[in-house]
């Protein structure tokens, strides 16, 4: 499982960097894109720690 973990704290992480440079672009369109971004990488994220609670709950 310290994979599963793994991915998840790099998802977190890369949602968290694609926000800050959110927040830094100068053009809208660079600003969407980024906060697009952050948004996948929270989704994925998300999906992880739910296959980490279904392999947690059937051990």
């Amino acid at each position: 499982m310290t994979g599963f973990q793994a991915k998840l704290e790099r998802f977190e992480s890369l949602a968290t960097e694609r926000e800050m440079i959110a927040h830094r672009a100068v053009g809208g369109g660079d600003r969407e894109l980024y906060l697009r971004l952050s948004e996948r990488y929270r989704a994925q994220a998300a999906d992880m720690r739910a296959l980490i609670a279904t392999i947690d709950a059937a051990a």
